[in-house]
C-alpha cells in the first residue's frame, strides 16, 4: 500500500469522498449529518489517499486548518473491500505526520455517534473527547475528539 497526496478535486478523490457520504448516509438515513461548511479544494490543506501496490484507491483523508495551530481531520474513508487491514490506521499516521511536517500542534476532529468502527481507531490513537466545537456543538449525532501532534 501506498499514500499519496492528489488534489482533493480529482475525479478519484471526488468518488471516495462520495462513498464516504453513502456510507454516513446508510447509517443515518437521507438528512445531512454535517453541519457548518463541507470541505473543498480551497479549504483543504492536503487530501491523502491510500493505494494498493495495483493502483487500486483503498483509502482517504484529508486536513482542514482550523486556525491556531489545529488541523481538523476530514473525510476519513476506509472502502469496505479493504476494512480490518489497516488502511485507516495508515491514513491516520500518515495524516498526521503531514500535519506534523506544517507545523500544526492538534489534530481535532468529529465524527457520528454511530460509527463504531472510527470510534475504535481514534481511541486507538489516543483521540480524547473534547467538547463540541463551531456548528458541531449543538449536534446530537456528533462525538469530537482531539490528540496533541
Amino acid at each position: 500500500m501506498r499514500i499519496a497526496a492528489e488534489p482533493f478535486d480529482s475525479p478519484e478523490a471526488v468518488a471516495l469522498c462520495e462513498a464516504q457520504q453513502a456510507d454516513v448516509r446508510a447509517r443515518y438515513g437521507s438528512r445531512d449529518t454535517e453541519p457548518g461548511v463541507k470541505p473543498s479544494a480551497a479549504d483543504v490543506t492536503v487530501f491523502l489517499v491510500a493505494r494498493a501496490d495495483d493502483g487500486t484507491p483503498l483509502g482517504c483523508g484529508a486536513l482542514r486548518d482550523l486556525g491556531g495551530g489545529v488541523a481538523e481531520l476530514k473525510r476519513m474513508y476506509t472502502v469496505p473491500a479493504a476494512r480490518g487491514r489497516g488502511v485507516g490506521r495508515a491514513v491516520l499516521a500518515a495524516l498526521e505526520d503531514e500535519a506534523r511536517r506544517r507545523g500544526f500542534r492538534l489534530a481535532r476532529l468529529e465524527t457520528g455517534d454511530r460509527l463504531p468502527e472510527a470510534h475504535r481507531l481514534y481511541a486507538r490513537a489516543g483521540y480524547q473527547p473534547i467538547p463540541c466545537w463551531g456548528a458541531y456543538a449543538g449536534s446530537a449525532i456528533s462525538l469530537c475528539l482531539e490528540r496533541a501532534l
